[in-house]
């Protein structure tokens, strides 16, 4: 069952070796762990993955093959096949109480949950919401999520509600964009093209061929000339509006990231959730032990830089207009107050939005941070990005 592992590393251009899977096996046949989920995890982690910088897309493979049973038919649908079942039976053996190993017997035993899963599975054609018997969410089947049935198996939830799942098979965590995407990044580093201003710049050196071509007819000889090499002297930073809703839009966003970090050299990017409040983040993973002020960056970072919120903007209203709107902790003040500030200091900042722009009337927040920006807020396409670096080309 571990070779499609593999292959989907390989597909997802995680650049794992055979001989590093063969190490995971060894591992595996050591006994270093045994029907262990989260040990297997970081087993095959370990194993598999020698630069951190791939470590999000490891766990995206890793989540959509041992964790997350989202696909239920169709394209993307699960192989029922490969359930570990007996990683199921050692967890509940482990982890059950008397009583609740009870209830599972109620179904008819361990071995009948897992047969009628897979009979499920299989049998269904689509998503489910509700009821007692099709795999979905709500309701009381033993399948699915944010239902409750204290013998089932949770598929696609986050978290539980009642704590009574044989096993979570997700866990929902905010993740890092990655900067290495590169499909899809050419047209949009064409349209970031447009904010770049060239100067000579720093130690590196490149060849004047005009200069060489002179030198040389003038001496008789080669004199090869050289100059300081062009950079891109343009001040970028980025604000990501990251988990929830933006979950649906992170492919866009990370070739959004990827295409800017080639194109600027001076960019800075933080995250934040839903709105702007007093503290942002550079590691998704450590969101909560290394916040930075947002006064910090306010103060830290020029009026020369040109600045780029990206978010959906979809939220409750109180998140934008009140006091402790937040969905996350308690905002001193409202999330408009910190938005005002930024705009004070970058007049010309644009907002870019991935959800398309014939959506954004059914919203009532995305209006609110339209309004704040005077109306640049722009779709994340690239028309969107040709007339956002406009925007910021322009002198106020």
């Amino acid at each position: 069952m571990f070779l499609p592992f593999f292959l989907e590393l390989k597909a997802a251009k995680v650049p794992v070796s055979l001989r590093e899977y063969l190490s995971l096996l060894e591992g595996m046949e050591a006994g270093l762990v045994e029907y262990d989920v989260e040990g297997f995890y970081f087993l095959a982690r370990a194993a598999l993955v020698k630069d951190e910088r791939h470590i999000d897309r490891f766990d995206q493979v890793f989540s959509r093959v041992f964790k997350g049973l989202e696909a239920v038919s169709g394209e993307g649908a699960v192989d029922v096949a490969n359930l570990p079942e007996e990683w199921l039976r050692r967890l509940a053996e482990k982890h059950l109480s008397e009583e609740e190993k009870k209830l599972v017997a109620a179904l008819g035993g361990f071995d009948k949950l897992m047969e009628t899963l897979k009979k499920r599975l299989e049998e269904q054609k689509g998503r489910h919401q509700g009821g007692s018997k099709w795999i979905g969410t709500a309701g009381t089947s033993p399948f699915g999520a944010y239902g409750y049935n204290p013998e089932g198996v949770r598929i696609g939830q986050a978290e539980s509600r009642h704590r009574r799942a044989v096993k979570v098979w997700d866990k929902r965590e905010f993740r890092n964009f990655d900067d290495s995407v590169e499909l899809g990044t050419r047209n949009i580093k064409v349209a970031l093209k447009r904010l770049r201003r060239w100067v000579r710049e720093g130690a590196d050196e490149e060849l004047d061929l005009p200069g060489t071509i002179h030198a040389t007819a003038e001496h008789g000889y080669l004199d090869v000339k050289t100059r300081p090499e062009r950079r891109n002297a343009v001040k970028l930073l980025m604000f990501f509006d990251v988990g929830g809703s933006m979950d649906d839009h992170i492919r866009i966003v990370e070739e959004l990231f990827s295409a800017a970090r080639a194109e600027f050299r001076h960019m800075e990017y933080f995250y934040f959730h839903n709105c702007l409040y007093e503290g942002v983040w550079k590691d998704n993973r450590r969101r909560h032990a290394e916040v930075m002020p947002t006064f910090d960056v306010l103060h830290k970072y020029g009026p020369d830089y040109k600045v780029i919120f990206v978010g959906d903007a979809s939220m409750s209203p109180y998140e934008i207009a009140y006091a402790g709107g937040s969905v996350e902790h308690w905002n001193e003040e409202p999330g408009h107050v910190w938005l005002t500030r930024v705009l004070s200091q970058w007049p010309n900042a644009v907002w870019l939005n991935p959800v398309r722009e014939q959506h954004w009337g059914y919203t009532h927040s995305i209006q609110m941070i339209r309004d704040l920006f005077c109306d640049r807020m722009y779709p994340l396409t690239l028309a969107g990005l040709e007339a956002a670096t406009r925007e910021l080309s322009r002198k106020h």
